[in-house]
């Protein structure tokens, strides 16, 4: 029985990098694997990034989340989606494969180095992330993760972890695989500065609930191709990031024109710029629309998370139950 899990960090206000990158992966999965799709906000995995996560508004955070995952189409009566914290096998898990996993494997992960090369004081989190990781994973006996390339590494320890799991306790994980998703790392920031992301802060990126106001304000400066100096000026829309997003929210008869217009010197930027507001504005409004629906229903919402974590909870309790018994502890 084929099983796909993934995660996502309640770390801010989910942006367009967010949707494209993951949350949109999920419906589709979700479609096709039904209740065998697991995902949940990994508020755990928060706790390793101070810059990032507040005490005081973590909680609400973490529904935001939830909020915004059932805004853009995933069905909660469809798959399986719950907090990472309330189900506790998640934890214990992790502390066991701490404890068969190399600090040296840890040391060379590529997300490791460049996060705590940032850091004066590295927490020792940081470093367990990746065991945590593969805890989410390997609990729920999932074969198939969905992730960006840049997670392609943890994915490839999870299954060392899974291999030398069984060797020394007996069969019991599969090797999980992972499905990139290549589009998570083609979203450039609309500072233009590298890829989307929450933590280079809000000029960086365009929110899913933004208001339609904000996001034109930070099109109508976004930087173009840098060849197109005077409106009359041919450019190539391959190497602007206002071309990178008509991909993402225009029909094709809309990315002929810009296309066709920007190489010609048909169109100039701002013209560009306003078709894509276009095409942003009629994709986000329905999202943002059954957001704030979900948000004036907050119990729902928690009701469909109580449900995913008694979900996951029926999956998790026997596995870590039978990891126990191989492991040798002792039985009540």
């Amino acid at each position: 029985m084929s099983r796909v899990f993934s995660g996502i960090q309640p770390t801010g206000e989910p942006h367009i990098g967010n949707y494209f990158g993951a949350m949109q992966n999920y419906v589709k999965l979700g479609q096709d694997y039904g209740k065998n799709s697991i995902y949940c906000v990994v508020d755990l995995h928060a706790l390793t990034n101070p810059n990032a996560f507040d005490p005081a508004l973590l909680a609400q955070r973490t529904l935001d989340m939830a909020v915004a995952n059932f805004a853009v189409g995933l069905d909660p009566a469809q798959v399986t989606f719950f907090v990472q914290s309330q189900v506790p096998e998640h934890q214990e898990l992790s502390w066991v494969l701490t404890n068969i996993t190399p600090v040296g494997e840890l040391e060379r992960m590529t997300q490791y180095k460049d996060k705590a090369g940032q850091l004066e004081s590295v927490p020792a989190g940081l470093l367990m992330y990746p065991v945590l990781m593969a805890a989410d994973i390997l609990l729920y006996k999932a074969d198939t993760v969905p992730v960006g390339e840049d997670q392609t590494q943890h994915i490839e320890l999870t299954r060392e972890i899974a291999r030398k799991f069984n060797h020394t306790f007996g069969e019991t994980f599969p090797e999980p695989r992972a499905v990139n998703n290549k589009q998570a790392l083609r979203i450039p920031g609309v500072d233009g500065h590298g890829k989307m992301s929450k933590s280079k802060g809000e000029q960086s990126t365009i929110g899913l609930f933004e208001p339609l106001d904000s996001i034109w304000a930070k099109l109508r400066v976004a930087p173009t191709d840098p060849a197109r100096v005077r409106r009359t000026d041919p450019g190539d829309p391959d190497v602007c990031l206002v071309g990178d997003y008509h991909k993402l929210f225009s029909d094709d008869q809309t990315l002929r024109t810009v296309y066709d217009g920007c190489r010609s010197a048909g169109i100039g930027c701002v013209d560009c710029k306003k078709l894509l507001m276009t095409g942003i504005e009629e994709h986000l409004s329905p999202i943002q629309a059954r957001g704030e629906a979900l948000r004036a229903d907050l119990d729902s919402v928690r009701d469909a998370l109580a449900q995913g974590t008694r979900e996951a909870r029926a999956i998790a309790a026997p596995v870590m139950e039978e990891v126990r018994s191989k492991v040798g502890f002792l039985r009540p």
